[in-house]
């Protein structure tokens, strides 16, 4: 376990931006997690005679329309995009992955028929995607996870995929398939192995489009329903009060820019880190 973390630790230290990475998501995580006990007030707690308020000693951030906190609300909105992108990285991952590895381990008409379906899906955009089902089923923070999985589900299966027929054309399964290894063996511990790392990558993408996905989806009023604090619906809240207050809008929208710029980091240096070819060159 201590080796494990000291050669961790050389990683970060030998990968500035990875470093930064990771340190700007556990400042992310600690708001999240522990931010809330040393606010004063409430997420919907309401100062009428404070709306919108510039930044003050009582009001770090000002109030909106409401006279609510926005410091409050921007901390309570970070524990929504951290739960949503979270939460469809790992279902887009759960789904994609296996129906990937069988459609690049099996190949064949299986394939050909699989890559038609993928390609017909990606036609369309994915956002496109989740707006139609966001608007089918009905705003709330649920639909909008369940669109947003089923909308970069293809994204996941088409490069695991690509990585399982890399893998299934190298020597070794051919060795494995002479030798008599059954073809669930040969998928579990050589090809399963060897494709695990763009999924590293690719959790942290998927969760870097998720927080921009999910503030337009609560942008057009199909995300968080009030009274639920999120930085997307503060966005379509205080968006008509921007030539007014535009600390409003300028707050949200530099959380949003934070957290994306932390994944995108973060996905750059894995990708650094777990490709042998790219660190080669570096």
């Amino acid at each position: 376990m201590r080796g494990r973390i000291s050669s961790a630790w050389r990683v970060l230290k030998s990968d500035k931006r990875l470093l930064a990475a990771v340190v700007m998501m556990l400042v992310l995580a600690l708001v999240a997690l522990f931010g809330p006990m040393l606010l004063h007030y409430g997420p919907e707690e309401v100062f009428v005679t404070e709306p919108l308020s510039t930044p003050s000693w009582s009001h770090p951030m000002g109030s909106d329309v409401f006279g609510r906190d926005v410091l409050t609300r921007l901390v309570y909105g970070a524990r929504i995009s951290l739960i949503i992108s979270s939460a469809v990285a790992a279902g887009s991952i759960a789904v994609g992955f296996p129906l990937g590895l069988i459609i690049g381990f099996v190949g064949g008409r299986v394939d050909q028929v699989a890559s038609r379906i993928l390609d017909t899906m990606f036609a369309f955009p994915s956002i496109l995607l989740a707006l139609v089902v966001a608007t089918i089923l009905g705003p709330g923070l649920v639909t909008v996870t369940y669109a947003l999985i089923g909308a970069y589900v293809p994204v996941v299966t088409r490069v695991v995929r690509s990585a399982a027929i890399s893998e299934v054309g190298q020597e070794y399964v051919t060795a494995a398939r002479v030798t008599g290894v059954r073809p669930l063996n040969i998928a579990m511990k050589h090809v399963v192995p060897n494709i695990t790392s763009p999924l590293l990558v690719m959790a942290s993408l998927l969760m870097s489009v998720t927080v921009l996905a999910e503030a337009a989806l609560s942008y057009l009023g199909l995300g968080a329903q009030p009274p639920t604090s999120s930085w997307g619906k503060m966005l379509t809240e205080d968006s008509p009060y921007i030539f007014v207050a535009a600390h409003l809008s300028i707050f949200p929208g530099l959380a949003i820019a934070y957290f994306v710029l932390a994944l995108n980091l973060m996905g750059d240096g894995l990708r650094d880190q777990l490709d042998p070819r790219i660190r080669e060159l570096l």
